[in-house]
């Protein structure tokens, strides 16, 4: 089997795993005070359980075997950035989505990874139940072990519906999270070229 069509296929649950799904959606349908008999509801538990299902898919992929299916040998050793990176995630402190933009960025030392591979590590990490923070974290230290950069800086901007809809009902509030190693934790000029370079879209 090609390993760049496995790693890049999203996996699905078990049929046997989707049917339990929906039978959780239909017994808090009825928790909640609804019919679940009712004309609108009677398929909603089978949508339900599908839509989790591919918004958890991450837990079932390996970001590492993403990187590593596209790993080529070059001699450039200056700043690689895929900016502007579209993330939907699930908090999952409230099951309530969270959705924004990731800024990646790395330097290479004789090995570069093909550029849709960082946006497929992101989304892998990012279809889990997650916190912004730690989501910031996996994606850097995926990178840094797997490519063994000379640095790795990541920057993720969201949006989090658990305090838009709920809660404090702020509705445009941003949380911005960073994590940097290597060459970008330790020179401010090298950090500080790579916020220049995400820096047109930044809040």
């Amino acid at each position: 089997m090609n390993n760049t069509l496995s790693v890049n296929k999203i996996p699905a649950l078990p049929e046997e795993d989707i049917d339990a799904l929906a039978d959780n959606y239909r017994h808090i349908l009825a928790h909640i005070g609804e019919d679940p008999q009712r004309e609108g509801l009677l398929k909603t538990p089978m949508r339900a359980a599908k839509s989790i299902d591919f918004l958890t898919h991450g837990y079932r992929q390996d970001p590492k075997s993403i990187l590593e299916s596209a790993l080529f040998h070059e001699d450039y050793k200056q700043i690689v950035v895929v900016k502007d990176i579209e993330i939907y995630s699930l908090c999952e402190h409230h099951l309530l989505p969270f959705f924004g933009k990731a800024h990646v960025g790395y330097i290479p030392n004789g090995t570069i990874v093909g550029l849709s591979k960082i946006p497929r590590v992101v989304e892998c990490f990012a279809r889990r139940l997650q916190l912004q923070e730690r989501l910031t974290t996996q994606i850097k230290d995926c990178l840094q072990e797997v490519l063994n950069p000379m640095g790795v800086a990541v920057v993720i901007e969201a949006q989090h519906l658990c305090m838009s809809m709920r809660g404090i009902q702020k509705q445009n509030s941003v949380t911005t999270t960073s994590e940097f190693t290597g060459a970008f934790l330790k020179n401010e000029n090298t950090r500080q070229e790579f916020m220049h370079l995400i820096g047109a879209d930044l809040h």
